[in-house]
């Protein structure tokens, strides 16, 4: 200790050493529910895989390809690093923690970052009412595929292209509230929100069109865009960072989403979600980046079958607008939709899940037209093993699309692949 102690002294930091050390060595409070740094204050996942994929190089190495990774033509076989996360879930008092998650994404493009990063705050509940709060850098309450704070995919490897979009462009800055209530028979919750710093959602979903893999945005880091043709490139940059306020000043548009969720009598849960996030699709940055004003409603469905199997279904309609009005439509004007239908069922101690995507987009803008539109659908088969602290999953899912920009870089403008993976996922 005397050597911490004067390396602390010298950098005029005791005060902090010494909370610091008294944090660390302090264990749980029972009365307070206080735990800063105890084993039960971390969680650790990883996984490992195996990758079979054919078809055109991968979005993430910037193609057109709608996949986590791509071939560039023949069947490629490699193995990757999918995703590790470390996850600090501290409690500050017993209705006040939060938490922060570190990421670390392999395969085509290796990155590490800040995923979540949010407080938390669960009060005291009645026998009928609860209200919790959080605030921060998360995921808004969309997904019925992702699980824990680390945001993995539940029952298959790949998320469905409304997932995985709510992955790469919607993850804001936000204050949000909830409150669920039993009135009989009927559960009901009830979430709304204020957030920022996602002016430019939407910016990959035109440029790209829709995806499925389980890559997510890194707070601070950047998405590549597909090659843009030479009238667009002049004013929009090759790249795009989600966690992002275009305009002046932080929060100066402040957008909002809001969630409700029924749960009647019976073994049937509906959800609907309503996004906005109020950009002003005139305002650009000194790097090209834009305002895309962009919203959509969703619902969402989840029936318990009996016998473990479960139903779930996703939809998803909205629009993106971006740059100045030229006659009736801004350069870009995009009408986006896609729709899931997911079913998980046990057999034995392996889980199976079947999942079939629709998707398309519809281009109307001055500048972008219907070369951009994005049309397509995707099938997924996935089975799933647990063993205490792992879990094994083998994922095939085939992707066909069309997009008429694919002449552009030479390929022809439908397009499919497949991807087999097996995976051995850890968690601690």
């Amino acid at each position: 200790m005397g050597c911490v102690a004067r390396r602390l002294r010298n950098r005029g930091a005791i005060p902090l050493g010494c909370a610091l050390a008294a944090l660390w060595a302090a264990p749980a409070n029972a009365e307070t529910g206080t735990h800063l740094f105890s084993a039960d204050a971390f969680e650790l996942s990883a996984d490992l895989r195996l990758v079979a994929v054919d078809g055109e190089k991968s979005w993430v190495d910037g193609g057109f390809g709608k996949l986590r990774s791509g071939s560039d033509g023949d069947l490629r076989v490699r193995p990757q690093l999918g995703n590790a996360s470390i996850v600090w879930k501290p409690q500050f008092t017993w209705s006040l923690g939060a938490i922060v998650v570190g990421s670390l994404q392999g395969g085509e493009r290796t990155e590490a970052g800040l995923s979540q990063a949010y407080l938390t705050f669960r009060p005291m509940r009645s026998s009928s009412v609860a209200v919790s709060a959080r605030a921060g850098l998360m995921w808004p309450p969309v997904s019925l595929e992702h699980d824990g704070a680390d945001w993995h995919v539940k029952d298959s490897i790949t998320p469905s292209a409304i997932n995985s979009w709510i992955g790469e462009e919607v993850r804001p800055l936000a204050a949000e509230a909830t409150v669920s209530a039993s009135l009989g028979q009927h559960k009901l919750r009830a979430t709304v929100a204020l957030m920022a710093a996602n002016d430019t959602s939407g910016t990959l979903l035109t440029f790209r069109g829709w995806a499925l893999h389980d890559r997510t945005t890194l707070a601070f880091n950047r998405q590549p865009l597909p090659p843009l043709d030479a009238e667009i490139a002049e004013y929009q940059a090759p790249f795009t960072h989600p966690l992002l306020d275009v305009g002046p000043g932080f929060a100066h548009r402040p957008g909002y989403y809001a969630r409700l969720s029924w749960q009647p009598p019976i073994p049937v849960r509906i959800e609907l979600f309503r996004y906005d996030n109020r950009a002003n699709p005139e305002d650009v940055d000194a790097n090209l980046e834009w305002g895309w004003h962009t919203r959509f409603n969703h619902v969402g469905m989840v029936a318990d079958l009996g016998s473990g199997a479960e139903l779930k279904a996703q939809a998803i309609e909205g629009r993106t607008e971006m740059g100045y009005p030229d006659g009736p439509r801004r350069w870009v004007d995009n009408r986006f939709r896609s729709a899931f239908v997911l079913l998980t069922r046990p057999f034995g101690s392996i889980g199976m899940t079947a999942r079939l995507d629709a998707f398309d987009t519809r281009n109307r803008g001055s500048d972008v037209g219907d070369e951009y539109n994005d049309t397509g659908w995707a099938a997924m088969l996935a089975a799933k093993r647990d063993w205490a602290h792992f879990t094994g999953l083998i994922e095939l899912l085939h992707v066909s699309s069309r997009r008429a920009n694919r002449s552009d870089v030479g390929l022809a403008p439908r397009q499919g692949q497949n991807q087999l993976q097996a995976d051995v996922r850890m968690h601690w």
